[in-house]
């Protein structure tokens, strides 16, 4: 079973510049049609309320209800885009998401480190996610290595899946990718094998399949092994570098350091069991 860990769907196209199709480009029904095409059983809808999408919770709640066996959503919570990013009242706005939407778990983009996940506002905020057992969807860079685990030390309990390979660029220094692979201590990290066209940059998106961003894939692969890794697609982000099936591709035949074996956990194995771990969907 192929289990997609990272997508989105929106009312409308979110990015510059604009687009003839604004309002499908970024469907679920294009999404679905992308699965099914590509032979991905299910997916996980990262929720994002950016540009004009503020109300992109609603909209990927009523995505899974209505694909109910083929989609989970994790809910946009205080995203650094938001007006409430790292105000107080944090537990709350989470504890609200939990109890109106079907999400099993939540995402959260951040900015420059603010300190904020160990504050005691930030701490609250994690170890009530791990007490609901809500999957922490989380897009940061390798400075937030240190301070993320600290909070996954204090929640043991707490899954924690990482957005496009740490937000290492294929450009950085090795200590960004050290960062991140010192996260590998904590059990309960995962990252998403995913992004590599923002390795690169975007405006490098046409050079696939990416090859300088695969010391970066690699050198999670042997800091995580296969069993943390979990493919993720992008879409419909990924259109402006690839395709959705060459974005399964970068990892089925691009990853040449992958073992007999490693395809199975890394494509849906591993997010599958999470996500069947995780706070059961509601379905009102």
């Amino acid at each position: 079973m192929i289990v997609d860990s990272h997508t989105h769907a929106w009312a409308r196209w979110p990015y510059e510049p604009p687009v003839p199709d604004e309002a499908t480009r970024g469907a679920v029904e294009h999404l679905i049609h992308e699965m099914d095409q590509n032979g991905v059983a299910e997916a996980v809808i990262v929720s994002a309320r950016i540009e004009k999408n503020p109300d992109n919770n609603a909209y990927g709640a009523a995505a899974v209800r209505r694909y109910p066996r083929r989609l989970y959503q994790f809910a946009d919570v205080d995203c650094v885009w938001s007006p409430e990013y790292h105000t107080a009242g944090a537990v709350e706005r989470l504890r609200t998401a939990a109890e109106t939407l079907p999400i099993t778990g939540f995402t959260h983009y951040v900015g420059d480190n603010d300190g904020w996940f160990r504050s005691d506002e930030g701490r609250a905020f994690f170890k009530f996610a791990a007490e609901r057992k809500l999957i922490a969807s989380i897009a940061m860079g390798p400075a937030w290595a240190a301070d993320l685990g600290a909070v996954c030390a204090e929640n043991p309990d707490l899954v924690v899946l990482l957005h496009h390979m740490g937000g290492i660029g294929s450009g950085a220094p090795r200590s960004d990718l050290e960062a991140i692979a010192t996260l590998s201590k904590h059990p309960n990290v995962h990252i998403k094998l995913s992004g590599f066209h923002y390795a690169v940059g975007l405006e490098n998106g046409w050079d696939y399949p990416h090859p300088s961003a695969m010391w970066i894939a690699e050198g999670l692969y042997a800091a995580f092994g296969a069993n943390r890794l979990c493919w993720g697609s992008d879409f419909p982000a990924l259109s402006r570098a690839m395709t959705y099936k060459q974005a399964l591709e970068i990892v089925r035949l691009h990853c040449r350091f992958l073992q007999p074996g490693d395809l199975e956990p890394i494509l849906g194995g591993t997010l599958k069991r999470l996500l069947d771990s995780a706070a059961p969907t509601r379905t009102f």
